[in-house]
């Protein structure tokens, strides 16, 4: 298991729109039908169509820019009507591999997205991180095949990109001993998600599961075109400040949500986790007091049924402060 220093990230929501935490295609800015000039002196790095992709290595880094490129290509993942511009590069690797191909740091709304030889869709997405840049992971490459890169932008969203193609590297947590365990039954085919499922089911109390232990483990995952969100409820400890450190198998949210009430629910912060790479959330609010707390994969809808696990750790029931610590360190003071 591998764990690294807490990284602590804060985020906060501007606006707290009700928004379905399930759907598979959350709410976007609306964006505006205005193409880039065609600039023929643009340093084109990569190829305006798969006709003339610029074939790279594995693994891979570059800065570059679809503005005066062409609108070629467009795939749903999960959002479709793409008049943005698109950037094309070529991989043929030697031998199987299973890559990431990374869009963070980009500063426009990104969409990122692979085709076969044969240019059958092999993988796409729109958003990966809170800022709507866009990531692949474990992307299968058969050696010997060409596939084609396609870099692109939702809605008529273009500018700068950074690209960062490397192997992709296994995640594995281990629950620790004496953790609460969230209990989800297995995610299948067809799956109805009705534990821990808060404002997507009844909306009724039950349907947030109390943490009340200091170390938590959750399952978590997609299945269809949906994905397992977990909702819970913490309570601020006596010293009014909660701190949440997580990590997950898969890149995961962490959201404080509120106000505490269905009909207007919103992310009033977010933190992404995992895959092996802690985050900490912290939540001041009156001693006693209820936070409702969610987690969820960033990316799913895949059509394909996929479980993997996470893990909370919290201040509650420990009057010692929890940051500046890795969480290796935390869970040996409870060993």
């Amino acid at each position: 298991m591998r764990l690294v220093i807490v990284i602590a990230i804060l985020m906060t929501a501007a606006t707290a729109l009700a928004i379905n935490l399930e759907s598979t295609a959350p709410l976007k800015p609306a964006y505006q039908v205005t193409p880039p000039p065609a600039d023929p002196d643009v340093l084109r790095q990569g190829g305006d169509t798969i006709a003339d992709a610029v074939p790279i290595p594995i693994p891979y880094e570059i800065a570059g820019s679809t503005t005066g490129y062409s609108n070629d290509y467009d795939e749903v993942c999960p959002y479709d009507g793409s008049v943005a511009p698109d950037v094309v590069y070529s991989l043929t690797p030697a031998d199987d591999i299973s890559v990431n191909i990374d869009l963070g740091g980009s500063a426009y709304d990104t969409k990122v997205y692979v085709y076969d030889a044969d240019l059958n869709l092999v993988a796409c997405n729109d958003d990966f991180y809170p800022d709507y840049t866009s990531k692949l992971e474990n992307v299968l490459l058969v050696g010997g095949m060409q596939y084609s890169l396609v870099i692109d932008g939702y809605g008529d969203a273009f500018g700068d990109y950074n690209l960062v193609i490397e192997g992709y590297v296994e995640c594995v947590l281990v629950c620790p001993a004496g953790a609460q365990l969230e209990g989800e039954p297995p995610l299948v085919e067809g799956y109805i998600d009705t534990h821990n499922n808060g404002c997507s089911g009844a909306s009724s109390p039950d349907d947030f599961q109390p943490i009340t232990y200091s170390l938590f483990c959750g399952v978590s995952g997609w299945f269809d075109t949906s994905r397992d969100t977990d909702w819970f409820l913490y309570t601020i400890p006596a010293n009014g400040v909660l701190e949440v450190i997580g990590d997950a198998e898969k890149a995961t949210y962490m959201f404080e949500l509120g106000p505490q009430d269905c009909a207007a629910v919103g992310v009033i912060q977010n933190v992404i986790i995992g895959p092996c790479a802690e985050a900490t959330m912290t939540i001041v609010g009156d001693p006693g007091s209820t936070v409702w707390f969610w987690t969820g994969p960033t990316t799913f809808g895949e059509g394909v049924v996929e479980e993997y696990d996470y893990i909370l750790f919290s201040n509650i029931g420990s009057p010692s402060a929890i940051e500046n610590h890795s969480l290796t360190e935390i869970k040996g003071l409870f060993q």
